[in-house]
């Protein structure tokens, strides 16, 4: 899973650009689902999708493929791709969180009982 976050520019109303060039087929790859809460890629290839919110100027998105775990780098590469070409100019900066497996740690032991003497 990865999770990011936009940080629009001061005034610039960038989840509502977005959202107007999804539904009006602007952005003819991207388009929503979900009542507006989900994101999509119309290639079939690039499995999964991206659940979105917005607040204070920030939208944090979250990048979910459940069917091919691993694949979510392709969608999200897609969507900052768009970003970067299409809407640079309204966005300040854009943070990324690499949610993997946790590491596994070493193995706690338990003490051994105490045998009873007989």
């Amino acid at each position: 899973m990865i999770r990011f976050q936009v940080i629009e520019r001061r005034g610039a109303n960038l989840y509502q650009v977005l959202r107007g060039a999804m539904r009006s087929k602007e952005l003819r790859t991207f388009y929503l689902a979900m009542h507006g809460r989900r994101v999509c890629h119309t290639n079939p290839s690039y499995s999964g999708w991206m659940r979105w919110s917005h607040a204070d100027g920030v939208i944090t998105c979250q990048v979910v493929s459940p069917r091919q775990p691993g694949t979510e780098w392709r969608l999200f590469s897609a969507f900052v791709g768009r970003l970067a070409d299409r809407f640079a100019d309204l966005i300040q900066c854009v943070n990324i969180q690499f949610n993997g497996p946790l590491p596994k740690g070493p193995l706690k032991r338990r003490p051994k009982r105490a045998r009873r003497k007989r």
